[in-house]
């Protein structure tokens, strides 16, 4: 004879477990339309699938990054278990305004200039912009951290720290050192790889690198 069970403890058991199906099922299909959002504006693979592993990156070291702070420092068991999907969404969908922004002015740019100059200008001239965006956005939901509820304290501290993560290290530093490494191949296959590569060719020899022909001394 079997026995049913009741109550809070059970709803939350199904709570948490609806949750879990939930983060296996959405953050897949979150990846997937972001990646294809990416690989349609830039008409490139490499440089979305580097996107979407530094967005992936940013969301694990903030997420360890609260979940250390509640749990060592402010003395809860960890994060709440329905912040990771929550937070996942809340991230990604912030950050796909700053990739998006960023990586279309450095496209841009290096169909201009080249790539690395091209890389720089794009960072240069939107720098500011993101920047700013993301001390707003971070201020916005420190709001968040000074709720009574704890589930809403631990959204806005991981938001936060999430965004100043990509504000002043992911879109400043990670990003475009990746993108200067990898050269001309972080656009490939698109056409403006294919139009760096007849550059590169094209593009004279530097006199630096020429050997220079002896004079003849007159007889």
């Amino acid at each position: 004879m079997g026995a049913l069970g009741g109550g809070t403890t059970a709803e939350n058991l199904d709570t948490q477990r609806a949750t879990h199906r939930d983060l296996t099922t959405v953050i897949p299909i979150v990846l997937l339309v972001v990646l294809t959002a990416l690989m349609w504006l830039l008409r490139a693979l490499v440089a979305p699938l580097l996107l979407l592993a530094t967005m992936v990156l940013s969301y694990f070291a903030a997420l360890g990054a609260s979940n250390l702070l509640f749990e060592q420092l402010l003395g809860f068991a960890g994060v709440d278990w329905s912040i990771p999907l929550m937070g996942f969404v809340f991230l990604v969908a912030l950050r796909i305004d700053y990739n998006i922004f960023l990586m279309h002015r450095v496209k841009e740019e290096a169909g201009r200039f080249g790539h690395t100059r091209g890389v720089l200008e794009g960072l240069t001239s939107t720098g500011g912009v993101i920047t700013s965006a993301g001390i707003v956005l971070t201020a916005t939901f420190a709001v968040f951290a000074g709720l009574p509820l704890v589930t809403m304290a631990q959204m806005g501290v991981l938001v936060g720290i999430g965004v100043l993560l990509d504000t002043f290290l992911v879109r400043t530093v990670l990003v475009p050192a990746l993108a200067l490494d990898l050269g001309r191949w972080f656009w490939w296959p698109g056409r403006l790889f294919h139009r760096l590569a007849r550059g590169e060719r094209d593009r004279p020899a530097s006199p630096a690198t020429t050997t220079a022909t002896p004079a003849h001394d007159p007889a």
